[in-house]
């Protein structure tokens, strides 16, 4: 990897260095360190939802997380078989019980009322489980922001498509080959589908998004803005590409949101390109760190969204109705997967 690929990786690290002392709050909430001590041996994650009242979904995702932070520690091969597996405490998460450093670490934390995120009683609830539909899953925390905070939001938004399409440019130009049409879904203003214009100047450019955020957009050379809903239809195109979009939603919305971008695109030479992270849960990959910090931070702001594996990816598309698909990881935290009708 680059130096300027690495550091890339290591703003988003330390970006995301926070979730580490919020998930840990929440198991400390949970008891989960408690439970593990009082049991006096490794537990299965079936044995551990039960004990603390939270999903297998959801405590999964954390102890995934944590696990690889060193706080817990995972026995057994998940890959060959995942009920064979079991979680044990490391001298680390046994200073966590709540006779020992835990009351000190939720103190840390702050009030119930000032925390970000989540807490026991939203994991005990079935936030991040995927398991309930909720009549709206979009990002639950930013209608609680102020102007100046939400402004910020919009402007990492905008800071992200820009790093996220150079390396797309620079890594994945190969997949823009042949397309005459992009359309972009959540695009917002535009920033994306516009560098992607100006590299591969063969291709018009569709900026589609909601009414009042594109009504808002700048005028961009070779782009269309054009609002609607994802849910009923996508503007056609040769392409679709969903850009940081899916992680916000649980599977079932992924799917319906997959099936009209297919439908938006030719049947025989169309595709959908996807920009995503994809988790290698092994921890083979060197973005597996920020990839598993970037999923607590999906956790606690959305309702039912996350990142996903390349198998999860494969279980949408192939739930959508796509015949196949592949993944192109680049040198960024994004991997592109193309699927085809």
């Amino acid at each position: 990897m680059d130096e300027e690929a690495q550091a890339r990786v290591d703003v988003w690290k330390y970006a995301y260095g926070f979730d580490t002392m919020r998930v840990v709050k929440c198991v400390i909430e949970l008891g989960l360190p408690d439970v593990l001590e009082n049991h006096g041996s490794p537990m299965t994650l079936s044995q551990l939802s039960s004990a603390v009242g939270c999903p297998e979904t959801s405590l999964y995702r954390i102890l995934r997380f944590l696990t690889h932070n060193g706080i817990f520690k995972k026995l057994g091969n998940s890959t060959e078989d995942p009920a064979s597996v079991s979680y044990a405490q490391t001298p680390l998460s046994r200073l966590l019980t709540r006779d020992n450093m835990g009351p000190f670490v939720l103190l840390q934390a702050g009030p119930p009322g000032q925390q970000f995120g989540m807490s026991a009683k939203d994991l005990k609830a079935g936030k991040g489980s995927g398991l309930e539909a909720a009549p709206s899953e979009d990002i639950i925390w930013m209608g609680d922001v102020d102007a100046a905070y939400d402004k910020l939001f919009q402007e990492f938004l905008a800071c992200h498509a820009r790093a996220s399409t150079k390396a797309i440019i620079d890594y994945c130009p190969e997949a823009f080959q042949g397309i005459g049409c992009l359309v972009d879904v959540g695009g917002h203003e535009g920033t994306a589908v516009g560098m992607l214009v100006k590299a591969f100047p063969w291709i018009k450019g569709i900026n589609f998004d909601r009414p009042e955020v594109v009504a808002e957009a700048p005028p961009i050379d070779g782009i269309e803005h054009v609002g609607g809903n994802m849910f009923e239809s996508v503007p056609k195109a040769d392409a679709v590409m969903l850009m940081w979009i899916l992680h916000d939603w649980s599977d079932s919305m992924c799917i319906d949101i997959l099936k009209k971008c297919k439908e938006a695109v030719p049947p025989e030479t169309g595709k959908v390109i996807i920009v995503e992270a994809v988790i290698d849960e092994e921890g083979g990959d060197e973005h597996t760190g920020a990839h598993l910090a970037l999923d607590m931070t999906i956790m606690a702001a959305t309702v039912n969204g996350k990142e996903r594996t390349a198998k999860e990816w494969g279980q949408l598309l192939d739930a959508a109705g796509f015949s196949r698909h592949t993944i192109k990881h680049m040198k960024a935290i994004e991997s592109v997967i193309e699927a085809y009708p």
